[in-house]
């Protein structure tokens, strides 16, 4: 099977912008008190950012929206110590992130600012870590 590498890094790169944008999005979200858009649109933006990294490594990535489940499979392709420590010191909060893609849409429960401002850190956190330790 032929694969037009460069489609394939241009998905790549629309999922890296997509995440950028997301965060951006997330942030103003937070300026404007959207605090529940916030806390949704980080996990979607590590969700893109992940994916980019597994589309570029591995050619393929799942079709899931488990954050630990994409951070695992993101391990498997670039074996690192560092995203291993990370994940366990902050299994918490991914965990609380991860339920935000359910509970800012769908249940009456409402994020506050410093939930809001906590994922965006970690988000930054996540993305600095795979541009540091995992290349781009």
């Amino acid at each position: 099977m032929n694969i037009d590498h460069s489609s394939h890094m241009d998905e790549v790169e629309a999922l890296r912008r997509r995440a950028g944008e997301f965060l951006d999005l997330a942030r103003e979200a937070i300026g404007k008190g959207a605090y529940d858009v916030s806390c949704f649109l980080s996990e979607q933006a590590v969700q893109m950012r992940l994916k980019s990294m597994l589309l570029e490594y591995v050619g393929d990535y799942p079709r899931i929206h488990n954050i630990r489940a994409l951070l695992v499979e993101v391990m498997k392709s670039r074996e690192n110590d560092i995203l291993k420590k990370f994940m366990k010191k902050n299994r918490i909060r991914i965990v609380a992130l991860e339920d935000a893609y359910i509970i800012s849409r769908y249940t009456p429960t409402k994020y506050t600012k410093e939930d809001a401002e906590d994922f965006v850190r970690l988000v930054d956190e996540i993305m600095s870590l795979m541009n540091g330790t995992m290349g781009k």
